[in-house]
């Protein structure tokens, strides 16, 4: 544990060291230029990178979390945003250059939002490179999600420490950007509303639900209630455990897909329901081999079917959940009358005690 702790710990270090490399002196340089003047990196090459400036070092800069802190940006200390006068996109340009952005990445972000103040696009830019998302992949989540950049930097910041306090930082957040990028504009309490399921429902561990969203980021965008089923259908009625489901990935696949395919294994007795001791009278496939896997292939290798007999499945097992689902209503409805019923009672009681008194 000590030498892991000092590998990380050295590893800090040197990003500090090389983010003091080319951040600092990029923030440093907008800060000391006139505002609509023209940027000394383009001006010096046209665009591309200029005379390397002299290298600072963050070796004091500490923050609990994420082993560094940048310096506070000197554009902050304006009092409203900067205007983006002639020399912005050079400026712009400088500074995404130094931050290890490729031309032909600079170009496809200057033209995702063309309206956006340099100052805005810097900031939300720079977040998400401290959380350890690569220019590459950036680059094509701001592609797909334009809106990103239109998102005030105080936001950005706030999601971004409560990402870090979930364990989604240090790279991890990759897949979740490229997935599920609108994880920074949902509501905070719609968030707050899965990670509770996870933790409270469902009952994973905090390093388990890191993993969940690592792994399976589109469990954001799932209803809370419909989640909670999911989990329960594999610990229930699959005798699927927690470090399972976690290990399989087993929460990003569609609950029809799972039902389908568990249910036909089971009708075909392939796969049973381990007891109260976790045993079955036969070996049940593993889970990669029923939900990993192209239908051609757990047909023919777990189901040993024909797609013909999983077609004609499929569409009588539809109609079941149907009738199933129609069955219940009335139950509800029956169940809200009653609930109905007995508010009347109690307030016929009430007044009946009120004139009583």
């Amino acid at each position: 544990m000590a030498a892991l702790r000092r590998q990380v710990l050295h590893g800090h270090r040197a990003w500090a060291r090389t983010w003091a490399r080319t951040w600092a002196p990029a923030w440093a340089r907008l800060a000391a230029q006139p505002r609509g003047a023209p940027s000394p990196t383009a001006a010096s090459s046209g665009g591309g990178r200029g005379a390397s400036p002299p290298v600072q070092t963050l070796e004091d800069a500490q923050e609990p979390g994420c082993g560094v802190r940048a310096p506070p940006c000197p554009l902050e200390k304006q009092s409203g945003p900067a205007a983006p006068g002639p020399g912005a996109p050079g400026e712009v340009a400088g500074a995404l250059l130094d931050m290890g952005f490729s031309d032909e990445h600079v170009r496809g972000l200057l033209s995702v939002w063309p309206g956006a103040q340099p100052r805005q696009l810097l900031d939300v830019v720079s977040e998400l490179i401290l959380l350890g998302v690569n220019p590459e992949p950036l680059c094509a989540a701001l592609r797909s999600s334009p809106h990103l950049l239109a998102l005030p930097a105080a936001h950005v910041k706030r999601r971004s420490s409560y990402l870090r306090r979930l364990g989604l930082g240090e790279g991890k957040l990759k897949t979740l950007l490229l997935c599920c990028p609108e994880v920074f504009t949902m509501h905070q309490r719609d968030i707050d509303s899965i990670v509770g399921v996870l933790k409270d429902k469902c009952l994973f561990t905090g390093q388990q639900v890191t993993r969940i969203l690592h792994r399976c980021p589109y469990v954001l965008r799932e209803d809370p209630g419909d989640l909670e089923y999911k989990f329960q259908y594999a610990y229930f009625r699959m005798g699927v455990k927690h470090a399972d489901v976690v290990r399989t990935d087993f929460l990003q696949y569609s609950i029809t897909k799972i039902k389908q395919r568990h249910v036909f294994l089971e009708r075909l007795g392939r796969y049973q329901t381990p007891d109260k001791k976790g045993q079955t009278q036969i070996p049940n496939p593993l889970l990669k081999d029923i939900l990993r896997v192209s239908e051609a292939e757990f047909l023919a290798r777990t189901a040993h079917s024909s797609a013909e007999e999983f077609e004609v499945f499929k569409k009588l097992f539809a109609r079941e959940e149907e009738e199933e689902s129609e069955r219940q209503m009335p139950d509800k409805q029956s169940l809200s009358l009653d609930e109905e019923d007995e508010e009347e009672e109690e307030e016929v009681e009430d007044e009946d005690e009120e004139e009583w008194q």
